[in-house]
């Protein structure tokens, strides 16, 4: 079996197996552990700049590689015009720029803010340096390898398909430039980190929601003019004053 063969012939199915599998042992043994742990509370200001510009970005990207996936012949339809082609590849350009710009500053909020560093875990530097991996070599695919949306139905979509047939062609991928072989090998890298992070969260559908009754949250404080029950009521406090009072004079009249 050749390195390329083993990269992209076996290592997509070993990935997927080790996430399906953790995943399940997470869920039976740790349920309380998938979740997001979310550190909006303890810093919110970056995590905006940082989180809406990331998630939408890439949240848009991966609907693109999706469709492009499902429906090639679309793409190619829609590539064939030149004005049409140009359009797409900068919408996915832009929206590559704008979900490293997210990244980075969901990067830096994990790395300079104390609060956040606290509970910041080493995995969680992994998964975002991964996902940054991935985001800046599409980056460079797109500028130094461009009208991928137009060359890329016809490598990678047969590619995955194999994958998915469980009938793998590695060929597709062999010829390609080192920084294509990059992202899909990030990409790979992400699915087997998946399990052993946060993002585990995302397959714990909180259906239930729809139907749980609602929740209040009651702020701890003391409302001005509303008696405490942990302080001393004034008629406590009055005949905590005069007991004394009377048993002196009981001791002085003996």
């Amino acid at each position: 079996m050749t390195t390329n063969q083993l990269l992209f012939g076996a290592l997509p199915y070993a990935v997927v197996l080790l996430a399906v599998m953790v995943t399940i042992v997470r869920w039976r043994r740790l349920p309380f552990s998938v979740s997001s742990l979310s550190s909006q509370l303890l810093e919110s200001r970056k995590l905006y700049w940082g989180s809406v510009p990331f998630h939408w970005g890439i949240s848009l990207i991966l609907v693109g590689h999706l469709l492009a996936l499902i429906i090639p012949s679309g793409f190619e339809l829609w590539n064939g015009e030149s004005v049409r082609l140009f359009l797409l590849e900068a919408t996915g350009l832009g929206l590559a720029l704008w979900a490293a710009f997210g990244i980075t500053v969901l990067i830096a909020r994990r790395l300079t803010s104390d609060r956040v560093k606290a509970v910041t875990t080493p995995m969680d530097v992994v998964v975002l340096l991964i996902i940054a991996v991935q985001i800046v070599t599409g980056i460079w695919i797109a500028v130094g390898y461009r009208f991928g949306s137009f060359w890329g139905t016809s490598v990678f979509v047969p590619y995955i398909r194999s994958l998915i047939v469980f009938q793998p062609a590695p060929e597709y991928v062999d010829p390609l430039p080192w920084v294509l072989k990059s992202h899909v090998l990030a990409f790979y890298a992400f699915v087997a980190v998946f399990a052993f992070s946060r993002l585990v969260h995302i397959i714990a559908l909180p259906i239930q929601y729809l139907w749980r009754p609602w929740q209040r949250v009651v702020f701890m404080r003391k409302p001005s003019g509303v008696y405490h029950p942990a302080a001393p009521r004034p008629q406590d406090q009055g005949s905590k004053d005069h007991e004394p009072k009377q048993l002196t004079d009981q001791s002085a009249s003996k």
